[in-house]
C-alpha cells in the first residue's frame, strides 16, 4: 500500500467524528453555491457569521468556519478533471490551478502547489493526536484542509489536500469573464487556451440595465459597464440624462475577447436585443437617450458595423428599416454605481429587452 493510500486510510479513521457531524448537518447539493467575489481582494471584508449561514450551505460554513471535514470520495471535486481554477467559496481569492491538481487516492483533491505560496496560512494542528499543518486562505482566513510531504517527488513532494466544501471551481472558459483573466498564461503556455485578445465595443439601445443584462453572459464578453456616450456634456448625471438635453445615449461599454467573440457575432446579439427601427425608442422608453446607436472605436468596427447593419436590414426581420446610427466614438462616462449590474443587484427589475432567435 503506498503512503499516500495509507495516510488516506488514517486520516478517514481519525477524522470520521468531525466527518460524521458534516454529514449530519447536511452536504451541498451542487458545485454551484452562493459567493462573494469582489473586484478586489484587498476591498474584501469577511461577513458575519450569521450572513455566511446564508449564503453557504451548512457543509460549506461547518469546513471553512469550523475546521471539519467533509467525507472522502463524496464531494465536488475529489475527480474532477475539467481545467481550471479553484477559488475561496466565501471570498473568490484564487488558490489552486487543476494545472496542478492530481490524483492521490485520498478521495479529496489534491494539488501539488498552490496559485500563489503567499495567499495560503500554514497552521500547525495537534487535533485527534496527529501532527499535521492546516492550511487557510489569507484573504477570508477560511479552512481549507491540510499540507503532507507525501506528494509527487518530481513536484515538489508536497501534497495539499483540500476540502470540496472550501472551494469553487472556475472552468477555464469562465475564467477571463468571471474576473479571473491574469490566471490564464498558465493554461495559455499548456496549450489549452488561445491567449486572450481584448477589444472594446461601445454600443447603445434603450435602458441599459436590460442591456447590460443580456450581453455579460454572451461567451467571451469580458467586462461590461453600463454609461452615457455620443454626448456633449462632460460627467454627466444619470438625472441630466434622462432630460434628453445632454445628447447621450444610455450605453454599454463591453470588454470582450476576440479571440472567442468576433466584433459581428457582438453586433449580432446587440440587433437580437432591442428593435433597431424605432427612432429614440425602445417600448415605453422615449427619448434621444433611449436611441440605438453603435459608437465605433477603430476603423474595422466601423466597417464592421455598416456590414451587419446591412445585413441585418435586408435579413426580413424587421417589417421598417433599421434606423441605428453609426458613429465614431467619443468619451465614455460610466453611470453611477448603483446602475451597474443592476438586474443582478434588483431581481426581477424593470427590462424592456429579450434575446430573440
Amino acid at each position: 500500500m503506498s503512503s499516500i493510500r495509507l495516510a488516506a486510510v488514517v486520516a478517514v479513521v481519525l477524522l470520521a467524528a468531525a466527518v460524521a457531524t458534516v454529514v449530519r448537518r447536511g452536504r451541498a447539493q451542487s458545485a454551484e453555491v452562493s459567493t462573494f467575489e469582489p473586484q478586489a481582494m484587498t476591498d474584501f471584508k469577511k461577513p458575519a457569521p450569521a450572513e455566511l449561514r446564508q449564503k453557504l450551505s451548512s457543509e460549506q460554513f461547518a469546513v471553512t468556519q469550523k475546521s471539519a471535514t467533509e467525507p472522502p470520495f463524496h464531494n465536488a471535486y475529489w475527480d474532477n478533471h475539467k481545467p481550471g481554477l479553484y477559488v475561496d467559496v466565501v471570498s473568490g481569492e484564487p488558490l489552486f490551478s487543476s494545472l496542478d491538481k492530481f490524483d492521490s487516492g485520498t478521495g479529496w483533491p489534491s494539488f501539488t502547489q498552490p496559485v500563489k505560496t503567499s495567499d495560503i496560512v500554514e497552521k500547525k494542528d495537534s487535533l485527534f493526536g496527529m501532527r499535521r499543518t492546516e492550511v487557510r486562505s489569507k484573504v477570508a482566513d477560511s479552512h481549507l484542509g491540510h499540507v503532507f510531504d507525501d506528494g509527487p517527488a518530481d513536484k515538489g513532494g508536497l501534497r495539499y489536500c483540500i476540502n470540496s466544501a472550501a472551494l469553487k471551481f472556475i472552468p477555464l472558459d469562465e475564467m477571463d469573464q468571471a474576473g479571473y483573466g491574469q490566471y490564464l498564461e498558465p493554461f495559455v503556455k499548456a496549450g489549452l487556451i488561445s491567449a486572450p485578445m481584448h477589444e472594446t465595443a461601445i454600443l447603445a439601445g434603450g435602458c441599459f440595465w436590460g442591456m447590460e443584462e443580456i450581453i455579460r453572459k454572451i461567451p467571451g464578453v469580458v467586462k461590461t459597464t453600463v454609461g452615457y456616450s455620443g454626448g456633449t456634456t462632460a460627467d454627466p448625471t444619470y438625472q441630466e440624462v434622462c432630460t434628453g438635453s445632454t445628447g447621450h445615449a444610455e450605453s454599454i461599454q463591453v470588454e470582450f475577447d476576440s479571440a472567442r467573440l468576433s466584433y459581428d457575432n457582438l453586433l449580432d446579439y446587440f440587433f437580437r436585443m432591442h428593435d433597431p427601427t424605432t427612432p429614440n425608442r425602445q417600448h415605453n422608453d422615449v427619448g434621444t437617450q433611449y436611441r440605438s446607436a453603435i459608437f465605433y472605436t477603430t476603423e474595422a468596427q466601423k466597417k464592421t458595423a455598416e456590414a451587419v447593419k446591412e445585413r441585418w436590414d435586408k435579413s426580413g426581420k424587421f417589417t421598417r428599416p433599421i434606423t441605428t446610427e453609426i458613429t465614431a466614438a467619443e468619451k465614455f462616462y460610466p453611470a453611477e454605481e448603483y446602475h451597474q449590474k443592476y438586474l443582478v443587484k434588483n431581481p426581477g427589475g424593470y427590462t424592456c429587452h429579450v434575446l430573440r432567435d
